[in-house]
């Protein structure tokens, strides 16, 4: 890709990675944006990312498919678990995202999402800056396909790696 040209993601293409009722797909990559990576990620029913925080990173989410329990604030508390009851200073509590939902994580702010239904939700997902998130994603995919019950101390090293703090635990059905 030159300067002068752009890049055109169609409908179903993109660089595919999976594990097991995990599935994500590269759209754009720091080889292609200096800016920011995105993907559309495919959200299991039962999955929970754990509610967790960012020193550099700064994410997007928007809800194309499906519902998911989302947090996106610093609660008056963190507890070590259930942050789907965590509560801001201001009164924010965890809501139901549905489709055309977006949410916007800036640097520093605890977030989290779960998928509560028994239906699998699509998110388009833009991390920034590059390529941090890919790299994440692809290691992490790796960990979630080894088969059995995630690696829950491979996953805690993986995070530390690329500047993840875990606020309380990944779940996965």
């Amino acid at each position: 890709m030159t300067a002068t040209e752009g890049l055109l993601v169609p409908p179903g293409h993109g660089r595919v990675m999976a594990a097991p009722a995990q599935h994500v797909t590269f759209k754009v990559t720091g080889t292609h944006s200096r800016a920011a990576s995105t993907f559309e990620v495919v959200v299991p029913p039962g999955f929970d990312v754990g509610a967790h925080v960012h020193t550099r990173s700064e994410e997007l989410f928007y809800v194309l498919e499906g519902e998911l329990d989302v947090l996106a604030f610093e609660p008056r508390v963190r507890t070590p678990d259930r942050w789907q009851q965590w509560e801001s200073r201001s009164g924010n509590r965890v809501v139901r995202a549905t489709p055309g939902t977006v949410i916007v994580v800036p640097p520093g702010c605890p977030h989290a999402f779960a998928n509560p239904t028994e239906e699998p939700a699509k998110v388009f997902f833009q991390a920034s800056p590059p390529p941090d998130h890919e790299r994440y994603f692809e290691e992490l995919l790796e960990i979630l396909g080894a088969g059995g019950p995630p690696d829950h101390s491979a996953i805690q090293e993986l995070r530390a790696r690329y500047d993840i703090e875990q606020l309380t635990p990944l779940r996965h059905r």
